[in-house]
C-alpha cells in the first residue's frame, strides 16, 4: 500500500520551486504555453501562485478573454535522467492584478530571484506605460494533480502508475 503525501507536503514542494508552465487558450481555441516564474501567497493567504508578466504578453491577453489555465512545475531528476520528470500540475482560474498588488508582491519576497524580478518590473513600470507589469493570480481548482512527487523511487519502479495521485486543497486555504 503506498502512502500519498496530503496538501500540506504538496504545498511545501510547491514553495521550494519558482518555474512552471502556464498554459492559456486563445480566442480561436489555440493552446499556449510559456515557463514563468512564480511566488506562492502567504500562507495567511488563500492559496494561490501569482505570475509577474506583461499587460499585453500572449499570456495576458488570453486570460483577459478566457481566464481558466493550466499550470505544470516540473520536477527534474539531475542524477537518474533515465526516470521521467515528477510533476505537480492544475487546472485553475486567473486574474489579472495591478502590479502593486500587496499580496502579489509579498508572494515575490520569499526568494532571490523574484525579488529581483520584481524589481526590475517595477522599474519598467516607471519607464514605460505601453506594456506595463502585471500580476496574475493563479488559483487552483480543488485537486491538485501529482506524478512521483512524495513517492519512493522503488515505488514508482515497481509500478509506475502508483505515482499518480491528487491532493485536494483544504476549505480554509481556497478563495472560492
Amino acid at each position: 500500500m503506498v502512502n500519498y503525501p496530503g496538501f500540506d507536503y504538496i504545498e511545501k514542494q510547491i514553495r521550494k520551486k519558482i518555474f512552471g508552465v502556464l498554459g492559456t487558450v486563445d480566442n480561436k481555441n489555440g493552446a499556449h504555453c510559456t515557463g514563468i516564474m512564480y511566488g506562492v501567497a502567504p500562507k495567511d493567504e488563500p492559496f494561490a501562485l501569482y505570475l509577474l508578466t506583461g499587460a499585453e504578453y500572449k499570456k495576458t491577453r488570453n486570460i483577459r478573454k478566457n481566464p481558466n489555465v493550466s499550470f505544470a512545475i516540473p520536477f527534474p531528476h539531475h542524477w537518474l535522467r533515465f526516470i521521467p520528470d515528477y510533476c505537480i500540475q492544475f487546472q485553475g482560474k486567473a486574474e489579472i492584478l495591478p502590479v502593486d498588488d500587496p499580496v502579489a508582491v509579498r508572494s515575490f519576497q520569499s526568494k532571490y530571484m523574484l525579488r529581483e524580478n520584481l524589481k526590475a518590473a517595477e522599474k519598467l513600470a516607471i519607464m514605460t506605460s505601453d506594456d506595463r507589469p502585471v500580476f496574475l493570480r493563479i488559483t487552483p481548482r480543488k485537486r491538485i494533480h501529482v506524478f512521483g512527487v512524495g513517492i519512493s523511487l522503488r515505488t514508482m519502479l515497481k509500478n509506475i502508475e502508483l505515482g499518480a495521485y491528487s491532493v485536494t486543497v483544504p476549505e480554509d486555504r481556497r478563495s472560492d
